[in-house]
């Protein structure tokens, strides 16, 4: 197996030349000399060593040996401990959070990049500290300052881990219907009594103290999701002085046995009357804990993306060294058996399609995480509509980035033949983790719901509106370069295309309840392959001009030229699938299935 080396040179191309991140965090609010290209290169390359040499080393031995749990305690497999405190050390855990409480106030734009490094090295681990961080956000949104000041300090420096426990036996989805429940207690606190499944980090041996966000209902809560309140539950007990105390009424009953990320450890908590403290408002839970998800949201796409990466990575160096038969147009290297597979049309076939869509995903991520900068330190209509955008992308990025990323793990492994299959060259692997990134912070059938029901239906497509008029804007500005008309023109073509069928979903759901459901995953799909166009059409901009000047930048537009030519027909497909209606879907009587 290749070992891992982050993708750098990729990274820095889309941050500085296609979105010029250091002119935008120059003019944001808070950013403004706080970062500049130079702290944001040495940045990621200090993370590129971290998951090259910590991580990812740890990433084989950590899935064969997994997780164990035995009388309510975890422990995590051989080396996670010391690859965490070296984690923590270098203050990676603080990264993007609050300064006034101990982060380092970053961008996303980097968070976004950090994040694929160390989810391509190694998933298993990337899910505490991200876990963390998300935990971290909620608690500076929502929290008092009292809670903020007592938790985010030690919980930025990674001393203090954090958890999200939403689901429950019973209730996955439909969060509605938990049965949790938080008694308030004379002191102010709530004693807080549950059971909750499927909880990442849950319990472990990597920090001292876990602190958990927990939904929960107060007995006289209304019925459904607006009865919900959320509640930090630490798995200790904090002193007055900030000290480590009693331990909470918390507990870890078992983990599960699962098809990958065997190093990540998925806890059936138990909370039998714990201590726990208010988190925002009452009965306004769900809110709050979004404010977590949609960060985890976007951070389980880029899970999906840096699997496809490392896949990828692999993949490349074994089609460059395995030598199978010869090249269609004869010999390559006619010194050998055999020419290396990499002559043969249909791995390139492969390792392309997983090139486009890495490179697309990249770049979509970091046009997000741009959104998400602009949301968090912008003013006024500008912050208003990165609001909407981080809104109505995220269910993209989520649901596609992971979709094609078990394609493109899928693609890697193919490339390997029969080795591909064999746990020592380390792309089974990669397919088993990968494919609860489809599943977890809601499945991607639900990413499609809410994209094409919250996101677009209910605002009758004002979100959706403001996405088309970006692309157009580009489309706009360069209608009079003909270099860069090849990937224009069908950019327009199929923005269009989305355009239209977005209006018809739109007038089929006034008629048709079943509209909006019988359309979303093609939707979804759609919106991505357009939104990778967008993505390299921009890549394609920037790269053209300086195909002379070094052999990357013509590798990014040949890569582009591949996406329009074999990936973005697609679209087309998918179109007629959405617009087929839901007919074929609901009229079969449901004894014949």
């Amino acid at each position: 197996m290749a070992d891992y080396k982050a993708p750098l040179r990729e990274m820095n191309f889309l941050l500085h030349e296609v979105f010029a991140a250091d002119e935008l965090w120059a003019r944001l609010p808070g950013l403004e000399g706080a970062v500049d290209r130079e702290t944001a290169d040495a940045i990621l390359e200090e993370m590129a060593k971290l998951a090259a040499n910590t991580l990812d080393p740890i990433n084989r031995s950590g899935d064969e040996e997994g997780c164990h749990w035995e009388d309510g305690v975890v422990t995590t497999p051989k080396g996670f401990p010391e690859a965490y405190a070296t984690f923590c050390e270098g203050g990676w855990g603080a990264l993007v959070g609050n300064p006034e409480y101990g982060g380092m106030g970053m961008p996303k734009m980097l968070g976004a990049q950090m994040e694929e490094m160390i989810n391509s090295a190694n998933i298993s681990f990337a899910l505490y500290p991200v876990l963390t961080a998300g935990a971290c956000l909620a608690l500076d949104a929502h929290g008092s300052e009292e809670l903020k000041q007592r938790y985010l300090p030690k919980m930025y420096e990674g001393t203090w881990s954090g958890a999200m426990d939403l689901t429950e036996p019973h209730a996955g989805t439909d969060l509605g219907i938990i049965r949790t429940k938080a008694e308030p207690q004379e002191d102010g606190s709530y004693k807080i009594t549950g059971n909750k499944i499927f909880i990442t980090g849950g319990d472990h041996d990597l920090s001292e103290n876990i602190i958990h966000l927990v939904l929960a209902k107060l007995p006289d809560a209304p019925k459904g999701p607006k009865g919900i309140s959320l509640f930090l539950v630490p798995k200790f007990l904090v002193n007055e002085d900030g000290s480590v105390g009693e331990r909470n009424a918390v507990n870890c009953g078992s983990i599960e046995h699962k098809m990958g990320i065997k190093a990540s450890a998925t806890c059936a908590m138990n909370f039998d009357g714990a201590k726990g403290w208010l988190v925002g408002e009452l009965n306004k839970g769900l809110a709050a804990m979004f404010t977590m998800m949609n960060y985890e949201r976007l951070g389980v796409g880029i899970q999906g993306l840096g699997a496809s990466e490392r896949s990828y990575q692999n993949a490349v160096e074994y089609a460059r060294e395995r030598i199978q038969s010869r090249s269609p147009a004869g010999p390559k290297q006619a010194d050998k058996a055999a020419d290396p597979i990499l002559v043969h049309p249909d791995v390139r076939r492969m390792l392309l399609t997983q090139k486009a869509l890495i490179g697309g995903g990249r770049a979509l991520s970091t046009y997000v995480a741009q959104w998400l900068d602009i949301a968090k330190f912008g003013e006024g209509e500008e912050k208003q509509k990165a609001e909407a955008m981080v809104a109505l992308l995220t269910p993209v990025a989520k649901a596609f980035f992971t979709d094609k990323g078990l394609d493109c793990t899928v693609l890697g492994q193919q490339v390997f033949g029969g080795h591909g299959y064999i746990r020592e060259w380390g792309q089974e692997q990669l397919v088993r983790d990968v494919r609860i990134t489809q599943i977890y912070e809601g499945t991607n059938g639900i990413q499609a719901l809410d994209l094409i029901g919250r996101k677009t239906v209910a605002n009758n497509g004002a979100f959706f509106n403001l996405f088309a008029d970006d692309v157009q804007q580009f489309v706009d500005s360069q209608a009079d370069n003909e270099a860069l008309a090849e990937f224009i023109q069908p950019l327009a073509t199929e923005l269009q295309r989305l355009r239209d069928v977005t209006a018809r979903v739109l007038a089929a759901a006034q008629e048709d309840p079943h509209a909006p459901g019988a359309a979303s995953v093609e939707y979804l799909h759609l919106f991505g392959y357009v939104a990778y166009a967008f993505m390299w059409a921009r890549i394609a901009a920037a790269a053209l001009p300086k195909t002379g000047e070094d052999s990357f930048y013509a590798g990014q537009v040949k890569t582009a030229r591949f996406f329009f030519a074999r990936l973005l027909p697609q679209a087309a497909a998918l179109a007629e699938s959405v617009d087929a209606g839901s007919a074929t879907l609901m009229d079969l009587e449901e004894e014949l299935f």
